[in-house]
């Protein structure tokens, strides 16, 4: 008995050691994770404050790598771009924005050509010729029927002349002044079927219109309140209310619809750039389109070999060509026209 009591002390014993040592051991390295200098990546960005803290908090947890993202306009990007150029100093390692955005910072020079597997995998129409940016995702523009409303009717408009001149239905929209994305239909609108067309569809919806709203979100919740019979919304926000239980049914026009396209450059000179290149190779899997996802924001993928673009809904709309760029004096002339001679009528 004596023995065997002898042998359970020695082996308590090695088990205390061991702990002693593994505690030791995990201390020192926990030292020392807090010790060395966390990675990080810098990124300029248009995206909604929201999206981009959910991004960030996403790789962050994944790789463990800060990501400090700077929300700024698109006028301010290219500033801050501009600024960093001449002090020789990079202030960014991304930027993370609009197409437009993208594309004034590429002929300014200030992105440098970035490819790999995943960037030549995107469609040539989602990115840059000279790989200056690529495109992660795009938000189309849809309809948004209730489903109520759907099944007392013998069909339901699905190209903009049909939703113009069938009659009787309510319609929501976002007002072209409240969004950026309600005003890029608008403009792509115009570059597509032309002014005088265009005006013509907006005068056949406008008698329709129950509001025209001050937030994306706001035509996508008054057609699953039955508020409204029809909206014309984003996608996203479409899938959001979906996804918490409203009656609602996405139909993509068959004459195309405008989108926003979201993407990614290197900026030149980036200091982080490995750490760069990794972050927009995240940005191109299922782990980020996973992470939007799982807090209710839903965008269509723009990498054909994920799981994600494989399983979204609308990766085969019928996107209208990109819009010709206007001017602001063009622009404010035409919002100007389609105030007076449509919505005031």
């Amino acid at each position: 008995m004596r023995r065997y009591t002898s042998l359970l002390l020695v082996a308590f014993m090695l088990v205390l050691l061991i702990a002693t040592i593994s505690d030791n051991l995990a201390g020192h390295a926990d030292r020392t994770r807090r010790e060395r200098p966390q990675q990080s990546v810098t990124v300029y960005t248009t995206l909604p404050p929201e999206h981009a803290g959910i991004l960030a908090e996403g790789y962050e947890k994944a790789k463990r790598v800060q990501v400090n993202f700077v929300p700024v306009s698109s006028a301010e990007v290219l500033q801050k771009l501009h600024q960093d150029a001449a002090i020789g100093k990079g202030g960014a390692d991304l930027v993370l924005a609009d197409r437009a955005t993208l594309e004034k910072a590429a002929a300014d020079g200030d992105l440098q050509p970035y490819v790999s597997e995943s960037t030549d995998s995107v469609s040539a129409s989602f990115k840059d010729a000279s790989a200056a940016w690529t495109g992660i995702w795009y938000d189309p523009v849809v309809f948004c029927a209730n489903r109520d409303y759907v099944r007392t009717v013998p069909r339901v408009p699905n190209t903009w002349t049909e939703l113009a001149t069938m009659q009787g239905m309510r319609v929501g929209i976002t007002d072209f002044f409240a969004a950026d994305a309600s005003a890029n239909l608008f403009f792509s609108m115009m570059s597509q079927f032309g002014d005088a067309a265009t005006y013509d569809i907006l005068r056949g919806i406008q008698p329709k219109v129950v509001q025209y709203s001050k937030y994306l979100s706001t035509p996508v919740r008054m057609a699953g309140m039955g508020e409204v019979d029809i909206s014309i919304a984003v996608q996203s926000e479409v899938m959001r209310y979906i996804h918490q239980g409203y009656p609602l049914q996405i139909i993509y026009p068959e004459d195309g619809t405008a989108y926003t396209l979201t993407g990614v450059g290197l900026v030149e000179g980036a200091k982080n750039e490995e750490q760069a290149e990794a972050f927009a190779e995240w940005l191109l899997s299922d782990e980020a389109q996973l992470t939007l996802q799982s807090r209710e924001f839903f965008f269509v993928p723009l990498n054909p070999v994920t799981i994600a673009y494989k399983s979204f809904p609308g990766k085969d709309v019928v996107l209208f060509s990109k819009p010709q760029e206007f001017s602001p004096s063009q622009r404010h002339d035409l919002l100007d026209r389609w105030v007076k001679e449509v919505r005031l009528q």
